[in-house]
C-alpha cells in the first residue's frame, strides 16, 4: 500500500473547496407560475437587492426552472417575488447554503395581492 504524501492531500482538499465555490447556487422555480422578479432582503428587513431574474436570458424563470445565482451570500432570506399574471407574494425564511439549489414553492407564499 503506497500513502499519499499531507500535501497532496491537502491541494486535493483546497482544489475541492475550490470547485464548489465556482458552482453558483441556483433558485428551483416550484410555484405554479413563471417568476418576473425575484429580490432576496436578509431575514426581517426590507433591504431587497437587485432583481435576480435579470440575470436569465429572458428574463424571466418558468415553473421548474432553474435559475443560477452567482455572488449570493449563504444565509436566511426573505423573498419578494413578482410574477407574469401580476401577482406578487412573500415567502418568508428561505434558507439559501453555498454551492446549492433552493426552492420556493406555492406553499411557501404569503402576503400575495395582485
Amino acid at each position: 500500500m503506497k500513502l499519499v504524501p499531507a500535501g497532496i492531500c491537502a491541494l486535493f482538499a483546497i482544489g475541492a473547496v475550490a470547485v464548489a465555490a465556482e458552482k453558483p447556487v441556483r433558485f428551483w422555480n416550484l410555484t405554479s407560475e413563471t417568476v418576473t422578479s425575484l429580490r432576496l432582503a436578509p431575514v426581517g428587513t426590507k433591504d431587497f437587492g437587485t432583481d435576480l431574474t435579470k440575470g436569465d436570458s429572458d428574463g424571466a424563470v418558468d415553473h421548474d426552472e432553474r435559475l443560477p445565482i452567482r455572488n449570493l451570500q449563504p444565509g436566511t432570506y426573505d423573498a419578494s417575488i413578482g410574477f407574469k399574471s401580476g401577482r406578487s407574494c412573500m415567502a418568508k425564511g428561505v434558507k439559501i447554503e453555498a454551492a446549492s439549489v433552493f426552492s420556493i414553492e406555492e406553499k411557501d407564499l404569503s402576503s400575495c395581492s395582485k
